[in-house]
């Protein structure tokens, strides 16, 4: 059996898309000869950018997406969120690139996503009830 089918498939597609920022970054390194640093090349310093923000937020919301499968289990909606999550991630790169309306669509979807999942996970957290707890005693009955 298959457990957080969502979340493995959306971490497999934040891979994915993790290797294609990194390769954006080393084939401009190659082209421009940048070895170490950005060189002062503004193309090289937003693409940098696009990969560290993709650090800054996927892993929390990986983490929140596994959360929230475990805890409720896997829905159309979670699909959802992963697929939106990957969409904004590769349009904030694009962005990045210098078409603005990908960068704010994509930092929107990513933030959505975000949100979405933690209130989600505050909610579902909020009707967890614990059981008594036993008590135990010890010594003689009495």
């Amino acid at each position: 059996m298959l457990i957080l089918p969502v979340t493995l498939c959306t971490a497999g597609a934040a891979a994915v898309v993790n290797f294609w920022l990194g390769l954006r970054i080393g084939r401009l390194r190659m082209s421009e000869k940048i070895f170490i640093g950005d060189g002062g090349d503004d193309r090289l310093v937003r693409r940098m950018r696009a990969q560290l923000n993709f650090a800054e937020y996927v892993p929390l919301i990986l983490v929140l997406l596994a959360l929230v499968e475990l805890a409720a289990g896997t829905s159309i909606w979670l699909w959802g969120v992963g697929a939106a999550l990957i969409l904004g991630r590769v349009l904030h790169a694009f962005g990045m690139d210098g078409w603005g309306l990908g960068r704010r669509i994509g930092i929107a979807l990513t933030m959505l996503t975000m949100l979405g999942l933690a209130a989600y996970g505050i909610y579902l957290g909020s009707q967890y009830r614990a059981a008594p707890a036993t008590v135990f005693k010890i010594g003689p009955k009495g």
